[in-house]
């Protein structure tokens, strides 16, 4: 079994920190889109047991998702994920999501402080965060998801336990928490905006890890926590090396041992009867690329993984050299400490290098 993911990168306004390839919604422009997705999946024909619909605002394509996936072969007990914008869930779109073989949904929460939702760009409020959720339960997608953002200016703990127990409360089963970059090219970068030091980002993602862990959150990757059970499968396939297709303007896959991507080009993709690629890596899934995958998960790399590529004896020695508040090494492998992924570049650049 392998992943699809395909990218819908339409967007009803672009988000200050988001460097994602998206463009302005367009009823035309997204009908157009999803036929050619559409194409593409056929093309493919290879049977699935995950989809994620990413973006973008991928629930911008709502009436469209029930047809993309009919063209898919998806096993019965796929995980089929999408994305929204909170604001977007409405009663209407739930029971759509759901009908149309939808059963989980990853909501662009971010936070429930209308100040840092505002910062943010964000286009919904606080309560339709909790609407959303009341609408995707009623109409039978408990398995919900919900991002939040910490790092930002003036953050504090009160601000992120409060987002963290309100998720809690409206019933969330899975969180990210990612840390905010100001990346290139996007209009955070070319505002003088002032975030918290490095020390003080740690502190707050560390305070984020014990909050999520007291709520029933536990962690099992860098920036994702979910209540035992409802890990997203999907991403998992990313981080243990597992093949999966990409399909649309931006999309990357990992298949038949090549890595490839699509180019960020909408329109390019639409004129196209088959998606054009360029890849990225023909030989992919060396020791550098295994090791820093699966050290981002809480389980780590095993000694016996690292022996696939001679190297378990160079692992144990690296890991050795590190402070053990950042790497626990056990009889069978390594894996990062909360403490220690904060830093996980650094550490993991040490560990396989």
């Amino acid at each position: 079994m392998i992943g699809l993911y395909i990218h819908i990168p339409f967007c009803l306004s672009k988000c200050p920190y988001c460097d994602f390839y998206s463009v302005q919604y367009s009823r035309r422009a997204a009908q157009e889109y999803a036929e050619a997705v559409i194409r593409n999946i056929r093309h493919y024909s290879k049977k699935y047991d995950t989809v994620y619909f990413g973006g973008g605002t991928p629930v911008l394509l709502y009436e469209y998702i029930g047809k993309i996936l009919k063209a898919a072969d998806i096993t019965g007990n796929a995980e089929v994920t999408v994305e929204a914008n909170p604001c977007a869930v409405t009663p209407d779109i739930a029971k759509r999501l759901a009908s149309a073989g939808v059963n989980r949904v990853s909501l662009g929460v971010q936070s429930m402080n209308r100040n840092e939702l505002s910062f943010l760009g964000r286009r919904h409020t606080p309560a339709q965060v909790q609407a959303a959720f009341t609408n995707l339960n009623a109409a039978g997608i408990g398995n919900i998801s919900a991002d939040m953002m910490i790092g930002l200016p003036g953050q504090n703990e009160s601000s992120i336990s409060g987002t963290a127990s309100a998720l809690k409360e409206y019933g969330a089963k899975h969180i990210s928490a990612y840390i905010l970059k100001i990346e290139e090219n996007t209009p955070f970068a070319r505002q003088d905006i002032s975030l918290p030091d490095d020390d003080r980002t740690a502190d707050l993602y560390l305070f984020t890890v014990r909050e999520l862990a007291g709520l029933g959150f536990a962690q099992y990757e860098v920036s994702n926590f979910s209540i035992p059970g409802y890990e997203c499968r999907h991403n998992l396939k990313y981080w243990r090396c597992k093949e999966y297709i990409g399909i649309g303007a931006a999309a990357h896959s990992y298949y038949k041992g090549r890595r490839f991507s699509v180019p960020p080009d909408i329109g390019a993709f639409t004129a196209s009867d088959i998606q054009q690629t360029s890849v990225t890596d023909e030989n992919p899934g060396g020791w550098e690329e295994y090791a820093m995958l699966k050290l981002r998960l809480t389980e780590g790399i095993t000694f016996d993984e690292a022996g696939r590529f001679g190297k378990a004896d160079e692992l144990r020695r690296n890991a050795a050299k590190l402070p053990p508040e950042l790497v626990n090494i056990t009889k069978n492998g390594v894996n990062l400490t909360a403490e220690g992924f904060p830093v996980s570049n650094a550490v993991i650049g040490r560990i396989i290098y």
